[in-house]
């Protein structure tokens, strides 16, 4: 049994997903969000008052982002967060590169 959110079908027993294909193009979609933006890792950990470690830690998928860190990531790219998600469910986004 499971259900469907922005196009993502879920199961009611998901395990882990920190290293989950999913999880990975998430990570690689707020990098190269941060690429396009010109931004460096410290750019963006100034943003949300942060050292430069949180920004490596969750892009290198050390550390998982929670709902609401998401969204200030997303402010702090200046990225629609929405958009981002739709993306992820999307063919085309990118794969693990690490």
């Amino acid at each position: 049994m499971g259900y469907s959110i922005l196009g993502f079908r879920l199961s009611a027993q998901m395990g882990k997903s920190t290293f989950s294909a999913t999880y990975n193009r998430f990570r690689r979609l707020l990098v190269n969000a941060r690429e396009k933006k010109g931004f460096t890792q410290a750019d963006v950990a100034a943003k949300l008052a942060k050292p430069q470690s949180f920004v490596s830690k969750y892009e290198l998928g050390e550390r998982r982002l929670d709902v609401v860190e998401f969204l200030a990531v997303t402010k702090a790219l200046g990225v629609d967060p929405v958009k981002l998600l739709k993306q992820l469910g999307d063919k085309g986004a990118p794969n693990n590169t690490r």
